[in-house]
């Protein structure tokens, strides 16, 4: 009997200290997105699911959308290549093509994301001296969506990508909702945050599978070494990394050719 207890009280404990670490990754990596923002708790989602959000996601050149896969973190490459709102249906989704690409394997995907919370900032920030102060911007925020994108069945190495989105909006004076990048020239500054897995049809084992503009979310310290910018650590260049720093930190010529390749096409 005592040994049941005690094996229980171990379980329990196990449990609890899961559950903080998790919780205390989701706080670090919300308080590294929001750059110091904070955030109204009220979910307005009902305000403002007559808004297309869609240009949000296909705002960003592809070669500055970086991310992983795998406890190894393997670079992977995603472009959205459609993405269409739901209006007549459901106008919290949208139906959703891509593409995705590891170690040269290029597989093509259909999904959708579905808009699960919109929260406005507290306090509007206007940039570098103030320049969007006359701007004519109403509200700034952040939205949580739901995404599955499941990859063709019958390409190579396929399976299906799930987890949440967090993408930074504003609304302009002309009731348009645009692309936060308003805190661009903030050190650690990231958009549009897939994080989640990526399972393989074959298996039921999921693989971490993370990635955003400008930086990688909800990462290992000893993966992104930049201050400033994205620097992967030599450490992972043989994970397809390698490329990524000669082209962007030793700006050499012929990578950053390779950087601009579209390869979706």
């Amino acid at each position: 009997m005592k040994t049941k207890i005690l094996i229980t009280f171990f379980i329990l404990g196990l449990l609890i200290h899961t559950n903080i670490s998790i919780a205390q990754t989701n706080e670090k990596f919300m308080a590294d997105f929001l750059l110091g923002d904070e955030l109204n708790t009220e979910n307005v989602i009902a305000n403002y699911v007559r808004f297309n959000f869609s240009d949000l996601w296909t705002k960003t050149k592809n070669y500055r959308i970086v991310g992983i896969i795998g406890a190894d973190y393997q670079r992977i490459k995603i472009k959205l290549t459609s993405i269409k709102k739901n209006s007549s249906v459901n106008p919290n989704a949208y139906f959703v093509s891509g593409k995705s690409m590891v170690n040269g394997i290029i597989n093509d995907f259909q999904g959708s994301i579905k808009l699960d919370k919109i929260k406005k900032i507290k306090k509007l920030h206007f940039g570098v001296d103030d320049e969007y102060l006359n701007k004519g911007i109403k509200s700034e925020g952040i939205l949580i969506a739901e995404y599955e994108f499941k990859e063709n069945k019958h390409q190579k190495h396929s399976g299906i990508f799930k987890g949440q989105l967090y993408s930074k909006w504003y609304l302009n004076s002309n009731n348009q909702i645009k692309y936060d990048d308003i805190q661009s020239f903030a050190d650690g500054y990231m958009n549009n945050a897939f994080i989640g897995i990526w399972k393989e049809y074959s298996t039921t084992k999921g693989k971490i599978c993370n990635w955003a503009d400008f930086r990688v979310p909800k990462i290992n310290q000893d993966f992104d070494i930049g201050v400033g910018e994205f620097s992967p650590s030599e450490k992972y260049y043989d994970k397809g990394w390698e490329n990524y720093q000669k082209a962007w930190l030793n700006e050499d010529s012929e990578a950053k050719k390779e950087e601009y390749k579209e390869w979706w096409k």
